[in-house]
Protein backbone atom coordinates (compact mmCIF):
# COMPACT_ATOMS: atom_id res chain seq x y z
CA UNK A 1 0.00 0.00 0.00
CA UNK A 2 0.96 3.70 -0.75
CA UNK A 3 1.49 5.88 2.63
CA UNK A 4 -0.04 8.87 2.54
CA UNK A 5 0.91 10.58 6.04
CA UNK A 6 4.21 9.25 7.78
CA UNK A 7 4.52 10.92 11.58
CA UNK A 8 7.83 10.09 12.56
CA UNK A 9 9.24 10.25 16.17
CA UNK A 10 5.97 13.06 16.67
CA UNK A 11 7.01 15.00 20.44
CA UNK A 12 4.08 17.59 21.46
CA UNK A 13 4.80 18.80 24.61
CA UNK A 14 2.09 20.13 26.94
CA UNK A 15 2.61 23.87 28.80
CA UNK A 16 4.54 23.71 32.49
CA UNK A 17 2.44 23.24 35.32
CA UNK A 18 0.16 20.37 33.27
CA UNK A 19 0.13 16.96 34.43
CA UNK A 20 3.20 15.15 32.10
CA UNK A 21 5.49 17.08 30.14
CA UNK A 22 4.77 16.03 26.90
CA UNK A 23 1.27 15.18 25.43
CA UNK A 24 2.70 12.64 22.56
CA UNK A 25 5.93 11.13 22.71
CA UNK A 26 8.13 9.70 19.94
CA UNK A 27 4.79 8.57 18.34
CA UNK A 28 5.62 6.46 14.69
CA UNK A 29 2.23 5.78 12.97
CA UNK A 30 2.17 5.40 8.59
CA UNK A 31 -1.40 6.52 7.00
CA UNK A 32 -2.15 4.44 4.22
CA UNK A 33 -4.36 5.15 0.90
CA UNK A 34 -7.29 3.41 0.60
CA UNK A 35 -7.44 2.65 4.36
CA UNK A 36 -8.93 3.61 7.92
CA UNK A 37 -6.77 4.05 11.03
CA UNK A 38 -8.14 3.97 13.64
CA UNK A 39 -6.57 5.80 17.20
CA UNK A 40 -7.56 4.33 20.07
CA UNK A 41 -7.44 5.47 23.82
CA UNK A 42 -8.57 7.15 26.82
CA UNK A 43 -9.03 10.90 27.33
CA UNK A 44 -5.84 12.55 27.63
CA UNK A 45 -3.97 9.62 25.98
CA UNK A 46 -2.94 11.93 22.97
CA UNK A 47 -4.83 10.84 20.56
CA UNK A 48 -6.70 14.50 19.51
CA UNK A 49 -3.64 16.57 20.19
CA UNK A 50 -1.65 13.87 17.21
CA UNK A 51 -4.47 14.97 14.74
CA UNK A 52 -4.33 18.30 15.37
CA UNK A 53 -0.57 18.65 14.70
CA UNK A 54 -1.21 16.53 11.45
CA UNK A 55 -3.43 19.40 10.79
CA UNK A 56 -1.40 22.42 12.43
CA UNK A 57 -4.50 22.84 14.70
CA UNK A 58 -2.47 22.68 17.78
CA UNK A 59 -4.14 24.76 20.79
CA UNK A 60 -2.42 27.44 22.02
CA UNK A 61 0.87 26.57 24.14
CA UNK A 62 0.75 23.59 23.19
CA UNK A 63 3.60 22.85 20.40
CA UNK A 64 5.69 20.39 18.72
CA UNK A 65 9.18 19.67 19.82
CA UNK A 66 9.83 16.81 17.61
CA UNK A 67 9.22 14.34 14.35
CA UNK A 68 8.56 14.88 11.34
CA UNK A 69 4.90 14.41 9.83
CA UNK A 70 5.72 13.53 6.49
CA UNK A 71 3.59 13.89 3.31
CA UNK A 72 5.11 12.68 0.57
CA UNK A 73 8.20 13.92 0.28
CA UNK A 74 7.12 16.74 2.67
CA UNK A 75 7.83 17.34 5.96
CA UNK A 76 4.47 19.32 6.86
CA UNK A 77 6.14 20.62 9.91
CA UNK A 78 8.44 22.89 8.00
CA UNK A 79 5.81 24.59 5.93
CA UNK A 80 4.54 28.36 6.80
CA UNK A 81 1.09 28.99 8.28
CA UNK A 82 -0.14 29.71 4.26
CA UNK A 83 1.41 26.65 2.89
CA UNK A 84 0.09 24.99 5.99
CA UNK A 85 -3.72 26.75 5.30
CA UNK A 86 -3.11 25.60 1.59
CA UNK A 87 -2.40 22.00 2.22
CA UNK A 88 -5.56 21.91 4.68
CA UNK A 89 -8.06 22.41 2.07
CA UNK A 90 -6.60 20.55 -0.91
CA UNK A 91 -4.40 17.78 0.48
CA UNK A 92 -5.72 16.99 3.89
CA UNK A 93 -9.44 17.85 6.17
CA UNK A 94 -10.68 17.24 9.46
CA UNK A 95 -14.01 16.24 10.59
CA UNK A 96 -14.56 17.70 13.98
CA UNK A 97 -16.43 15.62 17.01
CA UNK A 98 -19.04 18.55 17.83
CA UNK A 99 -20.17 20.05 14.44
CA UNK A 100 -22.50 22.50 16.14
CA UNK A 101 -19.08 24.35 17.81
CA UNK A 102 -17.18 24.23 14.28
CA UNK A 103 -19.98 25.12 12.14
CA UNK A 104 -19.96 28.95 11.87
CA UNK A 105 -23.76 29.59 13.29
CA UNK A 106 -24.23 32.48 11.39
CA UNK A 107 -23.42 31.55 7.58
CA UNK A 108 -25.88 28.85 6.06
CA UNK A 109 -24.21 25.51 5.73
CA UNK A 110 -24.21 25.88 1.74
CA UNK A 111 -21.99 29.18 1.99
CA UNK A 112 -19.81 27.70 4.37
CA UNK A 113 -19.07 24.75 1.94
CA UNK A 114 -18.69 27.51 -0.86
CA UNK A 115 -16.16 29.11 1.35
CA UNK A 116 -13.89 26.40 0.80
CA UNK A 117 -14.09 26.49 -3.00
CA UNK A 118 -13.95 30.38 -3.43
CA UNK A 119 -10.15 30.16 -1.23
CA UNK A 120 -8.95 26.68 -2.52
CA UNK A 121 -10.52 26.53 -6.88
CA UNK A 122 -11.12 29.03 -9.52
CA UNK A 123 -14.84 27.56 -10.02
CA UNK A 124 -17.28 30.38 -11.13
CA UNK A 125 -20.35 30.77 -8.97
CA UNK A 126 -22.84 28.12 -10.94
CA UNK A 127 -20.03 25.71 -10.54
CA UNK A 128 -19.16 26.12 -7.03
CA UNK A 129 -23.07 25.48 -6.62
CA UNK A 130 -23.39 22.22 -8.00
CA UNK A 131 -20.70 21.17 -6.94
CA UNK A 132 -21.78 21.55 -3.65
CA UNK A 133 -25.42 20.14 -4.44
CA UNK A 134 -23.85 17.02 -6.12
CA UNK A 135 -21.49 16.31 -3.17
CA UNK A 136 -24.48 16.88 -0.69
CA UNK A 137 -26.34 13.92 -2.17
CA UNK A 138 -22.89 12.10 -2.30
CA UNK A 139 -23.50 12.23 1.25
CA UNK A 140 -27.17 11.22 1.66
CA UNK A 141 -28.22 14.39 2.62
CA UNK A 142 -32.00 14.93 1.66
CA UNK A 143 -33.32 17.62 -0.22
CA UNK A 144 -29.79 19.40 -0.66
CA UNK A 145 -31.87 22.64 -2.21
CA UNK A 146 -33.12 22.96 1.33
CA UNK A 147 -29.58 22.13 3.18
CA UNK A 148 -28.12 24.73 1.66
CA UNK A 149 -29.79 27.16 2.57
CA UNK A 150 -30.51 26.06 6.41
CA UNK A 151 -28.34 27.08 9.18
CA UNK A 152 -26.71 24.32 11.37
CA UNK A 153 -28.92 24.55 14.18
CA UNK A 154 -32.02 23.80 11.84
CA UNK A 155 -29.93 20.53 10.87
CA UNK A 156 -30.27 17.11 12.83
CA UNK A 157 -26.98 16.22 14.41
CA UNK A 158 -26.63 13.20 11.75
CA UNK A 159 -26.85 15.94 8.80
CA UNK A 160 -24.62 18.76 10.66
CA UNK A 161 -22.15 15.85 10.67
CA UNK A 162 -22.92 15.02 6.91
CA UNK A 163 -22.00 18.51 5.91
CA UNK A 164 -19.09 18.18 7.82
CA UNK A 165 -18.31 15.45 5.69
CA UNK A 166 -18.88 17.30 2.75
CA UNK A 167 -17.18 20.40 3.46
CA UNK A 168 -13.83 18.01 4.26
CA UNK A 169 -13.98 16.21 0.98
CA UNK A 170 -14.90 19.04 -1.11
CA UNK A 171 -11.61 19.09 -2.48
CA UNK A 172 -11.09 14.99 -2.65
CA UNK A 173 -8.28 15.32 -0.63
CA UNK A 174 -5.98 12.61 0.39
CA UNK A 175 -5.92 12.24 3.91
CA UNK A 176 -9.06 13.10 6.42
CA UNK A 177 -8.66 12.94 9.78
CA UNK A 178 -11.67 12.50 11.46
CA UNK A 179 -11.76 13.14 15.23
CA UNK A 180 -14.78 11.10 17.03
CA UNK A 181 -17.08 11.85 14.43
CA UNK A 182 -19.78 9.57 15.76
CA UNK A 183 -19.86 10.02 20.34
CA UNK A 184 -22.15 12.41 20.03
CA UNK A 185 -24.64 10.64 17.75
CA UNK A 186 -27.41 8.07 18.11
CA UNK A 187 -26.73 4.57 17.23
CA UNK A 188 -28.68 4.24 13.94
CA UNK A 189 -27.32 7.45 12.89
CA UNK A 190 -23.76 6.50 14.04
CA UNK A 191 -24.23 3.15 11.62
CA UNK A 192 -25.01 5.65 8.53
CA UNK A 193 -21.91 8.31 9.07
CA UNK A 194 -19.65 4.99 9.53
CA UNK A 195 -20.69 3.57 6.54
CA UNK A 196 -21.04 6.76 4.91
CA UNK A 197 -17.39 7.46 5.64
CA UNK A 198 -16.17 3.69 4.22
CA UNK A 199 -17.88 4.30 1.14
CA UNK A 200 -16.44 7.52 0.93
CA UNK A 201 -13.27 6.51 1.79
CA UNK A 202 -13.36 3.52 -0.81
CA UNK A 203 -14.55 5.59 -3.68
CA UNK A 204 -12.50 8.61 -3.25
CA UNK A 205 -9.02 6.43 -2.22
CA UNK A 206 -8.53 8.29 0.68
CA UNK A 207 -6.19 7.37 3.87
CA UNK A 208 -8.22 7.70 7.20
CA UNK A 209 -7.23 8.64 10.31
CA UNK A 210 -10.02 7.82 12.88
CA UNK A 211 -9.56 9.20 16.24
CA UNK A 212 -12.22 7.49 18.84
CA UNK A 213 -12.38 5.59 22.07
CA UNK A 214 -15.02 3.21 21.15
CA UNK A 215 -13.79 -0.44 20.37
CA UNK A 216 -17.68 -1.32 18.78
CA UNK A 217 -16.79 1.52 16.03
CA UNK A 218 -13.38 0.14 15.56
CA UNK A 219 -14.33 -3.28 14.91
CA UNK A 220 -16.81 -1.58 12.56
CA UNK A 221 -14.74 0.28 10.14
CA UNK A 222 -10.68 -0.57 11.04
CA UNK A 223 -8.06 -1.56 8.45
CA UNK A 224 -5.45 -0.92 10.93
CA UNK A 225 -5.59 0.05 14.95
CA UNK A 226 -2.93 2.38 17.03
CA UNK A 227 -3.85 2.08 20.67
CA UNK A 228 -2.46 4.79 22.94
CA UNK A 229 -1.90 5.74 26.70
CA UNK A 230 -0.53 8.87 28.08
CA UNK A 231 0.93 9.95 25.25
CA UNK A 232 2.80 7.12 24.22
CA UNK A 233 1.96 4.45 21.48
CA UNK A 234 1.11 0.91 23.10
CA UNK A 235 0.22 -1.18 20.28
CA UNK A 236 -0.38 -0.81 16.86
CA UNK A 237 -1.47 -3.85 14.31
CA UNK A 238 -3.81 -5.14 11.70
CA UNK A 239 -7.45 -4.44 13.25
CA UNK A 240 -8.53 -8.31 13.60
CA UNK A 241 -5.10 -8.77 15.57
CA UNK A 242 -5.39 -6.11 18.10
CA UNK A 243 -9.16 -6.64 18.30
CA UNK A 244 -8.66 -10.67 18.53
CA UNK A 245 -5.38 -11.35 19.68
CA UNK A 246 -4.22 -7.86 22.01
CA UNK A 247 -0.95 -8.58 23.64
CA UNK A 248 -0.40 -5.41 25.47
CA UNK A 249 -2.20 -5.41 29.23
CA UNK A 250 -4.23 -1.87 28.36
CA UNK A 251 -5.14 -3.10 25.09
CA UNK A 252 -6.63 -5.93 26.71
CA UNK A 253 -8.20 -4.03 29.45
CA UNK A 254 -9.62 -1.58 26.86
CA UNK A 255 -11.63 -4.37 25.07
CA UNK A 256 -12.56 -6.26 28.37
CA UNK A 257 -14.18 -3.00 29.21
CA UNK A 258 -16.65 -3.10 26.37
CA UNK A 259 -19.68 -4.23 27.86
CA UNK A 260 -21.11 -7.40 26.52
CA UNK A 261 -24.64 -7.80 24.33
CA UNK A 262 -25.49 -10.34 26.83
CA UNK A 263 -27.81 -9.46 29.37
CA UNK A 264 -26.29 -10.26 32.45
CA UNK A 265 -28.21 -12.81 34.70
CA UNK A 266 -30.61 -10.87 37.31
CA UNK A 267 -32.60 -11.94 39.99
CA UNK A 268 -36.23 -11.22 38.97
CA UNK A 269 -37.32 -8.44 41.23
CA UNK A 270 -41.00 -9.47 42.77
CA UNK A 271 -40.99 -6.22 45.68
CA UNK A 272 -43.57 -3.53 46.19
CA UNK A 273 -44.08 -0.90 43.19
CA UNK A 274 -42.97 2.48 43.90
CA UNK A 275 -43.81 4.29 40.81
CA UNK A 276 -46.45 3.82 38.17
CA UNK A 277 -46.58 6.20 34.96
CA UNK A 278 -49.84 5.84 33.24
CA UNK A 279 -50.47 7.32 30.07
CA UNK A 280 -48.06 10.63 30.55
CA UNK A 281 -48.17 12.96 27.55
CA UNK A 282 -45.81 16.03 27.17
CA UNK A 283 -46.30 18.84 24.26
CA UNK A 284 -43.98 21.11 23.54
CA UNK A 285 -45.53 24.57 22.15
CA UNK A 286 -43.40 27.00 20.05
CA UNK A 287 -44.96 30.69 18.87
CA UNK A 288 -45.74 31.02 15.45
CA UNK A 289 -44.48 34.67 15.62
CA UNK A 290 -46.76 37.80 14.67
CA UNK A 291 -48.21 35.78 11.20
CA UNK A 292 -46.80 32.34 11.72
CA UNK A 293 -49.23 29.66 12.65
CA UNK A 294 -47.83 28.24 16.39
CA UNK A 295 -46.55 24.66 16.16
CA UNK A 296 -46.67 21.63 18.51
CA UNK A 297 -44.21 19.21 18.76
CA UNK A 298 -45.57 15.71 21.21
CA UNK A 299 -42.19 14.66 23.37
CA UNK A 300 -44.46 12.49 24.59
CA UNK A 301 -47.86 10.27 24.28
CA UNK A 302 -49.28 7.79 26.33
CA UNK A 303 -46.40 6.59 28.39
CA UNK A 304 -46.80 3.81 30.23
CA UNK A 305 -44.24 2.41 32.84
CA UNK A 306 -44.38 0.36 36.30
CA UNK A 307 -40.93 0.26 38.69
CA UNK A 308 -39.94 -1.52 41.01
CA UNK A 309 -38.35 -1.19 44.92
CA UNK A 310 -34.79 -2.42 43.91
CA UNK A 311 -35.48 -2.37 40.34
CA UNK A 312 -33.25 -0.62 37.70
CA UNK A 313 -35.48 0.17 34.33
CA UNK A 314 -34.12 0.99 31.08
CA UNK A 315 -35.36 3.68 29.20
CA UNK A 316 -33.97 3.35 25.32
CA UNK A 317 -33.76 5.23 22.29
CA UNK A 318 -32.94 7.87 19.99
CA UNK A 319 -32.53 11.32 20.65
CA UNK A 320 -36.18 12.87 19.97
CA UNK A 321 -37.38 9.43 21.44
CA UNK A 322 -38.89 11.06 24.32
CA UNK A 323 -37.25 9.60 26.91
CA UNK A 324 -34.93 12.88 27.80
CA UNK A 325 -38.41 14.65 28.18
CA UNK A 326 -39.98 11.42 30.55
CA UNK A 327 -37.12 11.35 32.76
CA UNK A 328 -37.45 14.96 33.60
CA UNK A 329 -40.89 14.58 33.62
CA UNK A 330 -40.98 11.61 36.57
CA UNK A 331 -38.75 14.26 38.64
CA UNK A 332 -41.10 17.47 37.67
CA UNK A 333 -38.32 19.34 36.45
CA UNK A 334 -41.02 19.29 33.49
CA UNK A 335 -45.08 19.27 34.17
CA UNK A 336 -46.89 16.63 32.28
CA UNK A 337 -49.62 17.56 30.50
CA UNK A 338 -51.74 14.50 30.83
CA UNK A 339 -50.87 11.51 32.56
CA UNK A 340 -50.34 10.00 36.50
CA UNK A 341 -47.12 9.97 38.21
CA UNK A 342 -47.79 7.30 40.81
CA UNK A 343 -45.63 7.26 43.53
CA UNK A 344 -46.45 5.43 46.69
CA UNK A 345 -50.24 6.39 46.65
CA UNK A 346 -50.05 9.63 45.58
CA UNK A 347 -50.16 11.45 41.83
CA UNK A 348 -47.16 14.21 41.58
CA UNK A 349 -48.21 15.27 38.05
CA UNK A 350 -50.64 17.80 39.07
CA UNK A 351 -48.94 18.85 42.11
CA UNK A 352 -47.59 23.09 42.07
CA UNK A 353 -44.15 23.91 43.25
CA UNK A 354 -44.96 24.21 46.72
CA UNK A 355 -47.53 20.77 46.59
CA UNK A 356 -44.04 19.02 45.79
CA UNK A 357 -42.02 20.27 48.28
CA UNK A 358 -42.33 17.03 50.63
CA UNK A 359 -41.79 14.44 47.55
CA UNK A 360 -38.88 16.58 45.63
CA UNK A 361 -35.84 14.62 48.15
CA UNK A 362 -37.51 10.80 47.25
CA UNK A 363 -36.98 11.31 43.39
CA UNK A 364 -33.61 12.75 42.33
CA UNK A 365 -31.64 13.29 39.25
CA UNK A 366 -28.42 12.03 38.23
CA UNK A 367 -27.53 14.62 34.33
CA UNK A 368 -25.48 13.55 31.95
CA UNK A 369 -22.83 15.88 31.69
CA UNK A 370 -21.59 16.70 35.31
CA UNK A 371 -19.72 19.70 34.59
CA UNK A 372 -22.99 21.72 33.14
CA UNK A 373 -25.31 20.80 35.96
CA UNK A 374 -22.10 21.63 39.07
CA UNK A 375 -22.05 24.76 40.00
CA UNK A 376 -18.76 25.63 38.79
CA UNK A 377 -18.42 28.32 41.72
CA UNK A 378 -19.33 26.55 44.67
CA UNK A 379 -17.12 23.95 46.40
CA UNK A 380 -17.95 20.08 46.38
CA UNK A 381 -18.93 20.34 50.09
CA UNK A 382 -21.40 22.81 49.51
CA UNK A 383 -22.83 21.44 46.19
CA UNK A 384 -23.38 17.88 48.61
CA UNK A 385 -24.71 20.19 51.41
CA UNK A 386 -27.13 22.82 49.62
CA UNK A 387 -29.99 20.51 49.39
CA UNK A 388 -30.23 18.70 52.92
CA UNK A 389 -29.23 21.82 54.93
CA UNK A 390 -32.36 23.38 52.65
CA UNK A 391 -34.80 21.05 54.25
CA UNK A 392 -33.34 21.65 57.45
CA UNK A 393 -30.67 19.50 58.07
CA UNK A 394 -28.03 20.71 60.86
CA UNK A 395 -24.89 21.91 58.87
CA UNK A 396 -22.67 19.94 60.90
CA UNK A 397 -24.51 16.30 60.04
CA UNK A 398 -24.93 17.28 56.53
CA UNK A 399 -21.00 17.96 55.71
CA UNK A 400 -20.69 14.84 57.83
CA UNK A 401 -23.15 12.86 55.43
CA UNK A 402 -21.28 14.31 52.38
CA UNK A 403 -17.96 13.19 53.76
CA UNK A 404 -19.67 9.61 53.89
CA UNK A 405 -20.58 10.22 50.34
CA UNK A 406 -17.71 10.92 48.76
CA UNK A 407 -16.30 7.94 50.46
CA UNK A 408 -19.18 5.93 49.14
CA UNK A 409 -18.91 7.14 45.33
CA UNK A 410 -15.00 6.24 45.35
CA UNK A 411 -13.38 9.30 46.11
CA UNK A 412 -11.50 11.04 48.98
CA UNK A 413 -13.53 12.95 51.32
CA UNK A 414 -11.00 15.69 51.35
CA UNK A 415 -11.73 16.49 47.75
CA UNK A 416 -14.70 18.65 49.38
CA UNK A 417 -13.04 21.87 49.12
CA UNK A 418 -11.97 21.78 45.76
CA UNK A 419 -14.28 22.97 42.53
CA UNK A 420 -16.02 20.74 39.97
CA UNK A 421 -13.23 21.69 37.18
CA UNK A 422 -10.67 19.96 39.43
CA UNK A 423 -11.92 16.88 38.22
CA UNK A 424 -12.06 14.41 35.17
CA UNK A 425 -15.07 13.72 33.92
CA UNK A 426 -15.85 10.34 35.57
CA UNK A 427 -14.82 12.34 38.94
CA UNK A 428 -17.51 14.72 38.24
CA UNK A 429 -20.27 12.21 37.61
CA UNK A 430 -19.47 10.73 40.97
CA UNK A 431 -19.63 13.86 42.58
CA UNK A 432 -23.17 13.92 40.75
CA UNK A 433 -23.97 10.80 42.15
CA UNK A 434 -23.22 11.50 45.51
CA UNK A 435 -25.27 15.31 45.50
CA UNK A 436 -28.22 12.99 44.42
CA UNK A 437 -28.21 10.71 47.23
CA UNK A 438 -27.64 12.98 49.41
CA UNK A 439 -30.98 13.67 49.44
CA UNK A 440 -31.73 10.20 50.50
CA UNK A 441 -34.30 9.42 47.49
CA UNK A 442 -36.20 6.28 47.07
CA UNK A 443 -35.86 6.45 43.03
CA UNK A 444 -32.64 7.80 40.97
CA UNK A 445 -33.73 8.77 37.35
CA UNK A 446 -29.97 8.38 35.85
CA UNK A 447 -30.29 10.56 32.00
CA UNK A 448 -27.39 8.92 30.29
CA UNK A 449 -25.21 9.29 33.12
CA UNK A 450 -21.84 7.51 31.20
CA UNK A 451 -22.65 7.94 27.43
CA UNK A 452 -19.28 11.26 27.50
CA UNK A 453 -17.29 8.57 29.67
CA UNK A 454 -14.11 6.61 28.39
CA UNK A 455 -15.14 2.98 28.43
CA UNK A 456 -12.89 1.76 31.20
CA UNK A 457 -14.20 4.83 33.37
CA UNK A 458 -18.05 3.98 31.88
CA UNK A 459 -17.39 0.69 33.49
CA UNK A 460 -16.10 1.85 36.73
CA UNK A 461 -19.11 3.90 37.34
CA UNK A 462 -22.08 1.33 35.97
CA UNK A 463 -20.27 -0.88 38.49
CA UNK A 464 -20.16 1.85 41.18
CA UNK A 465 -24.09 2.51 40.28
CA UNK A 466 -24.95 -1.09 40.38
CA UNK A 467 -23.47 -1.47 43.71
CA UNK A 468 -24.86 1.80 45.08
CA UNK A 469 -28.62 0.52 44.12
CA UNK A 470 -28.13 -2.64 46.11
CA UNK A 471 -26.43 -1.59 49.23
CA UNK A 472 -29.41 1.53 49.61
CA UNK A 473 -31.88 -0.31 47.88
CA UNK A 474 -32.46 2.33 45.65
CA UNK A 475 -35.22 2.32 41.92
CA UNK A 476 -33.70 3.35 39.32
CA UNK A 477 -34.91 4.64 36.00
CA UNK A 478 -31.60 4.72 33.47
CA UNK A 479 -32.00 6.71 29.92
CA UNK A 480 -29.79 5.21 27.59
CA UNK A 481 -28.97 5.02 23.57
CA UNK A 482 -26.33 2.41 24.21
CA UNK A 483 -28.06 -1.19 24.31
CA UNK A 484 -24.83 -2.73 25.80
CA UNK A 485 -24.82 -0.45 28.53
CA UNK A 486 -28.58 -1.72 29.17
CA UNK A 487 -27.68 -4.75 28.50
CA UNK A 488 -25.55 -5.01 31.99
CA UNK A 489 -27.49 -2.51 34.28
CA UNK A 490 -30.97 -2.99 33.55
CA UNK A 491 -33.56 -6.00 34.62
CA UNK A 492 -36.59 -4.68 32.62
CA UNK A 493 -35.98 -2.38 29.65
CA UNK A 494 -38.67 0.01 27.64
CA UNK A 495 -37.42 1.05 24.11
CA UNK A 496 -38.96 4.35 22.84
CA UNK A 497 -39.86 5.82 19.37
CA UNK A 498 -40.62 9.17 18.54
CA UNK A 499 -42.82 9.99 21.84
CA UNK A 500 -44.27 6.66 22.74
CA UNK A 501 -43.23 3.17 24.05
CA UNK A 502 -43.02 0.46 21.09
CA UNK A 503 -41.89 -2.12 23.52
CA UNK A 504 -40.94 -3.36 26.66
CA UNK A 505 -40.45 -6.37 29.16
CA UNK A 506 -37.45 -8.17 30.70
CA UNK A 507 -33.99 -7.01 29.44
CA UNK A 508 -33.05 -10.97 28.28
CA UNK A 509 -36.35 -11.43 26.43
CA UNK A 510 -36.13 -8.18 24.88
CA UNK A 511 -32.87 -8.46 23.95
CA UNK A 512 -33.20 -12.48 22.70
CA UNK A 513 -36.28 -11.69 20.76
CA UNK A 514 -37.51 -8.24 20.12
CA UNK A 515 -40.90 -7.76 18.67
CA UNK A 516 -41.26 -4.40 17.51
CA UNK A 517 -39.48 -3.14 14.23
CA UNK A 518 -37.62 -0.48 15.38
CA UNK A 519 -36.24 -2.26 18.26
CA UNK A 520 -34.77 -4.75 15.81
CA UNK A 521 -33.05 -1.61 13.54
CA UNK A 522 -31.52 -0.30 16.61
CA UNK A 523 -30.19 -4.11 17.44
CA UNK A 524 -28.87 -3.90 13.39
CA UNK A 525 -27.29 -0.87 13.80
CA UNK A 526 -24.64 -1.35 16.69
CA UNK A 527 -21.73 -0.89 15.85
CA UNK A 528 -19.11 -4.33 16.00
CA UNK A 529 -21.84 -6.01 16.69
CA UNK A 530 -20.52 -9.39 14.79
CA UNK A 531 -17.09 -8.74 16.97
CA UNK A 532 -18.70 -8.81 19.92
CA UNK A 533 -20.73 -11.91 19.35
CA UNK A 534 -17.64 -13.41 18.41
CA UNK A 535 -15.55 -12.27 21.38
CA UNK A 536 -18.34 -13.70 23.58
CA UNK A 537 -19.16 -17.12 22.05
CA UNK A 538 -14.29 -17.35 22.39
CA UNK A 539 -15.21 -16.58 25.86
CA UNK A 540 -17.84 -18.57 26.39
CA UNK A 541 -15.76 -21.71 25.32
CA UNK A 542 -12.94 -20.68 27.47
CA UNK A 543 -14.39 -20.60 30.78
CA UNK A 544 -16.69 -24.25 29.87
Amino acid sequence: MTAVLDIRGLTVALPSGADRMNAVSDLNLTLNAGEITCVVGESGSGKSLSARAVMGLLPPKVSVTGGEIMFGDTNILTLSEPERRAMRGEDMAMVFQEPMTALNPLMTVGRQIDEVLRIHTKFGRKERRQRILDLLTEVKLPTPERIIASYPHQLSGGQRQRAMIAMALILDPKVLVADEPTTALDVTTQAQILRLIRELQERHGTGVMFITHDFGVVAEIADHIAVMQHGVLVEAGPAAQILNNPQRPYTQELIGSVPSLVPRKREAVTTRTVMTVSDLSKIYRSSGGLFGKAKEFKAASGVNLELKRGETLGVVGESGSGKTTVARCLVRLLQPDTGKIDLDGVDIAPLNRQGLRPYRNRVQMVFQDPYASLNPRRTVGHILTEGPMARGKPGKDAHARARELLALVGLDPKVEERYPHEFSGGQRQRIGLARALAMEPEILVADEPVSALDVSVQAQVLKLMDEIREQLGLSVVFITHDLRVAAQVCDRIAVMSKGEVVEQGKTADVFASPQHEYTRELFAAIPGREWSSEMETHAAAVNA
